[in-house]
């Protein structure tokens, strides 16, 4: 992979700025990568080379009319097909392309295009995001570049987004989470993923799975390219440097980590909870002040994904009401889950509406005494394909895939995932840390912090590429 599209985002955009690089270099780059492997690790339901170009050129010819750049200016960004972008279809994983009326861009499509951003395509997703392992039957589901044998699923829904990053043709990836698919995917594939407290970010323009709980979200290759992204994107922001001047003073010895020692520890893939208490370990090592806490309210969150939550109901209205053509083509392992809150009583839906609101107000307490709470991202080493074949197994394997990371989403936090170490098949382990709602910007300094004493990632892992 070339040095360009492995360059932190701060010091691209500098380098961009002083018109050391080209959006063209960038989007030549980016092209030569897909045709090595992108098209291989089927990252992308749309890619379109020529757009790619289009959008390079119209940002360098903006750079020499105006002589300004902005954070995002020329970088590579990957949106999953759930969001609408001019000049792209919108599938939404499903085998058709939906009325023309999600294609246009809402706020988070529109801050990207005013950065001058290059969009590298669209990423496959689970069908109507309703996944956390990234299969998708009608598309073929995206390939994890770290196993180099065989397919294993890349976590899902955002199935291709961190696929995107991982062959090195995007450097940000915008993902939805609803109940971890943006940190699911990214701790899969050994990337960055921060989930948005709901309503922080608009959800006009993306094709809804749970109004209650979808929130769009980036992923990066690094903690700094995430929230360089967040503070390009993020309505209060829209200005990275200063995003990163006001979280880029925090030291890990100021960091206090609650660690959540509940069922988010308990049936783990082998090699996970060493790899996640290793990290934490030389997390504690270099500073920061760890504690275990209890925290009563995972239970209730975990009870409530096992129960279905309410985004099966609220997406069978939206299939019901505004999209009765798709219902026909739903993959069994799609409608199946469906099913289970299709049926649902006001009553119930209403009930569990207001469990959420409740586990919302009491987690929000426990951030009086520490700054971030700290759990294993995802409990299972990403499953092949081949294991998840039948029914029984694929819906088995999702709901171990969304247990950890859907706590975050029951208790209105935000909340992000670190890359920890690798588990015994060699596949990334992800530390997910949780923050008070709508404190993005103290959840990105701490997890700043910790990269800068202990190094990005790829520092810390190696990368897929280095497997070949």
């Amino acid at each position: 992979m070339t040095t360009l599209l492995n360059t932190p985002l701060p010091e691209l955009a500098l380098k961009i700025a002083g018109g050391d690089v080209k959006a063209r270099d960038i989007a030549d780059a980016v092209i030569d990568q897909y045709e090595a492997t992108g098209s291989s690790n089927n990252a992308y339901k749309t890619f379109h080379a020529d757009n790619v170009r289009a959008a390079a050129d119209a940002a360098d010819q903006t750079r020499k009319t105006t002589g300004q750049t902005k954070a995002l200016h020329g970088i590579p960004v990957a949106v999953k097909d759930l969001y609408g972008v001019t000049g792209y279809p919108t599938f939404a994983g499903t085998p058709n392309k939906l009325p023309d009326n999600w294609t246009v861009p809402g706020p988070v499509v529109t801050a990207v295009s005013d950065q001058s951003a290059i969009i590298s395509g669209k990423t496959h997703t689970v069908e109507f995001a309703f996944g956390g392992l990234g299969v998708n039957r009608h598309w073929d589901t995206p390939r994890n570049p770290w196993d180099l044998k065989s397919h294993r699923v890349p976590g899902g829904s955002s199935s291709g987004a961190g696929v995107s990053l991982g062959c090195g043709t995007s450097m940000v990836a915008l993902g939805t989470d609803t109940g971890g698919s943006v940190r699911i995917p990214a701790s899969m594939t050994g990337n960055v993923g921060l989930k948005t407290t709901a309503g922080r970010w608009s959800l006009q323009g993306i094709v809804p799975l749970s109004p209650t709980l979808d929130t769009p979200g980036p992923l990066a290759k690094t903690v700094t390219d995430t929230a360089w992204a967040f503070g390009a994107l993020d309505p209060a922001w829209g200005h990275a440097p200063s995003l990163m001047s006001a979280i880029d003073h925090m030291s890990v010895t100021s960091i206090r980590i609650g660690i959540a020692r509940t069922l988010v520890w308990e049936d783990l893939s082998p090699g996970i909870e060493e790899s996640v208490t290793a990290f934490l370990d030389q997390i504690a090592k270099a500073g920061a002040r760890c504690r275990d806490i209890d925290m009563p309210e995972i239970e209730h969150a975990t009870a409530m994904h096992r129960l279905g939550g309410v985004a099966s109901a609220e997406l069978d209205e939206l299939l019901t009401t505004q999209l009765p053509e798709s219902r026909p083509t739903l993959h069994e392992s799609i409608a199946s889950r469906i099913s289970d809150g299709g049926d649902m009583s006001a009553r119930e839906y209403l009930t569990r509406r207001r469990a959420i609101d409740s586990m919302t107000l009491s987690a929000a307490s426990y951030f009086d005494d520490v700054d971030v709470i700290a759990m294993p991202a995802v409990a299972i080493t990403p499953p092949k394909m081949s294991d998840v074949e039948k029914l029984e197994d694929y819906r088995a394997a999702n709901f171990a895939s969304l247990r950890n990371t859907n706590v975050a989403n029951c208790l209105g936090l935000c909340a992000i995932t670190i890359p920890a170490g690798l588990d015994k098949a060699g596949m990334p382990t992800g530390l997910m840390l949780m923050g008070r709602a709508m404190a993005e910007e103290q959840l990105l300094a701490a997890a700043l912090a910790i990269e800068t004493r202990l190094g990005t990632p790829a520092a810390r892992l190696g990368t897929p590429a280095a497997k070949r």
